[in-house]
């Protein structure tokens, strides 16, 4: 399956963040299209609850339009919210049951017979593997799902499914302001796996804004460097950072603005050599490598 570079994150599209109506939804949609951006990530939980639904309502616009996108979203996370009164407490469940009816409330949501990407929104310290199997498995051979993957989830996490279920994905956040997963295995893990990772937060959530961040001075005079160098702007430089490890991270970029979209998208066609990455992986942590 080929998911564009970058997704369109939408948890702030709606009641979290911007509280778009459904002609707002529809127009984002069209924008991302034109300028070929086709993939949207999703959680059940986003807008307590609502967001999957209205981004659906929007589609219903269109019919044409679902065939030409792909809808990733989440389950896992059970949240306490008036749309959810029988949950007495925030927890995790991926069992059987749980999946499968997230899924059915998914495809209801979107007005969709199928999910391109379902994924386990985080780990569960009671997951079971055998449960998670089956349903996955079910899923896929009624067609609800395509791919199925991970959120969140760490390497041993990863190996411990990965046993009883093929894993096509895991999403997680890294950037230049957490840097780490390239250190601590989960990348490695990617690529030993042939897992696609998917970046959120590929921005570092909009902290390089804040002057007072520790790292703030650091990493914005190398990015303003290499932004002149390139003849780009730094955005486009903090994404080139991601798109330039082997295992071909794809940034979810969860703005409503089409700008920071836009700037997601053209950074693809930045190519930065070792020492340019390694003057921002610098940059980053502080300190050069040993």
């Amino acid at each position: 399956m080929n998911l564009s570079t970058p997704i369109a994150g939408c948890m702030r599209w709606g009641k979290w963040g911007s509280g778009f109506n459904t002609n707002d939804y529809y127009s984002m949609i069209q924008e991302c299209l034109t300028n070929g951006i086709t993939t949207f990530d999703h959680a059940d939980i986003y807008g307590d609850y609502t967001t999957e639904h209205e981004f659906g309502k929007a589609l219903e616009h269109n019919n044409a339009l679902r065939d030409k996108i792909q809808i990733i979203t989440k389950c896992g996370i059970k949240m306490m919210t008036e749309n959810r009164p029988h949950h007495t407490i925030k927890s995790y469940d991926t069992g059987r049951q749980h999946i499968m009816s997230s899924v059915d409330a998914s495809l209801k949501n979107f007005n969709t017979d199928y999910i391109d990407v379902l994924l386990i929104h985080r780990p569960d310290p009671l997951l079971n593997p055998t449960e998670v199997a089956e349903a996955i498995t079910q899923l896929k051979q009624q067609g609800k799902i395509i791919s199925f993957g991970v959120s969140n989830f760490l390497p041993v996490q990863i190996n411990a499914l990965h046993n009883f279920i093929k894993i096509e994905y895991n999403q997680f956040e890294v950037s230049l302001l957490n840097p780490v997963a390239f250190i601590n295995g989960v990348l490695d893990n990617c690529l030993q796996h042939y897992i696609k990772p998917m970046a959120w937060a590929p921005l570092g959530g909009g902290v390089l804004s804040d002057e007072s961040h520790p790292r703030y001075r650091t990493i914005s005079s190398a990015a303003m460097f290499l932004a002149e160098k390139y003849n780009t702007g730094i955005n486009q430089v903090l994404i080139a950072f991601l798109l330039k490890h082997p295992s071909n991270i794809i940034p979810v970029v969860g703005s409503t603005k089409m700008e920071r979209l836009l700037q997601a998208s053209n950074a693809s066609g930045i190519i930065l050599t070792n020492e340019d990455w390694f003057t921002l992986y610098a940059a980053s942590t502080g300190e050069e490598v040993a």
